[in-house]
């Protein structure tokens, strides 16, 4: 296996690889089938619309619940079970395994002042969609040594683009910005996309656009409805 056969894999799906790592004890990679040490973690997401291409095209698409994250269980778990690898999800658990971490680890992306991870060239996006576990130690390509885009930004047009200022405070106002969006003046949110993520000068051109803008926002309230507990 080569990093250049997962990312031709990744790609026919409208994804991509993530960077990836060597895992050490203490990251917090599982073991693979029969107690193996992982030797090598590679992330899969997606970037701009590529993979909204491919996903709106699938037989899980408009499916309840949750579509995206079973068309990522199929299809990386296809892959991982072509390859002897082992196919691990941020939306699974418990346990909860720590995306966040492994993806600083892997790629040049730290936190955004709205909290969401930002990328020098994506931008506020992408998502990690999944990771493959390989028993075998792959030949990775350098990690990206760049800093955070958002150290050169002085205006940080993010903060002040929310219609309800759910970013002007200490953190994320969520409750603020659900009461928004869920009532006829957040419209214009819930059908282009959060207007705080659309201001990031960064990646602009791989903003999510239309259907998949607005696919996103109802998964959020679908995933908030949950939180209140409502069915």
């Amino acid at each position: 296996m080569d990093y250049g056969t997962v990312t031709a894999a990744l790609q026919a799906h409208g994804l991509r690889p993530r960077g990836g790592f060597h895992p050490a004890p203490g990251d917090g990679v599982p073991a693979l089938a029969g107690g193996r040490a992982a030797g090598t973690l590679i992330l899969s997401g997606n970037v701009g619309p590529d993979m909204w291409r491919v996903f709106a095209a699938a037989p899980e698409f408009g499916r309840d619940p949750d579509p995206l994250d079973r068309w990522s269980e199929r299809v990386l778990g296809v892959l991982a079970g072509l390859w002897g690898a082992r196919a691990l999800f941020p939306f699974a658990g418990p346990p909860c395994y720590p995306f966040v971490a492994w993806a600083k680890r892997a790629e040049a992306v730290v936190e955004s002042p709205l909290g969401m991870l930002i990328h020098p060239d994506h931008g506020l996006w992408h998502a990690y969609r999944g990771a493959l576990a390989f028993a075998g130690r792959i030949d990775l390509p350098p990690r990206d040594p760049r800093p955070s885009p958002c150290a050169a930004c002085a205006d940080k047009p993010c903060l002040a683009a929310c219609p309800v200022g759910a970013f002007r405070g200490a953190g994320y106002d969520v409750e603020s910005c659900v009461k928004h969006i869920r009532a006829p003046s957040g419209a214009q949110c819930m059908n282009d996309g959060c207007r705080a993520r659309r201001a990031c000068p960064i990646g602009r051109e791989r903003a999510y656009q239309g259907a998949q803008a607005r696919f996103h926002m109802d998964a959020f309230l679908r995933a908030r409805r949950r939180e209140e507990g409502e069915p």
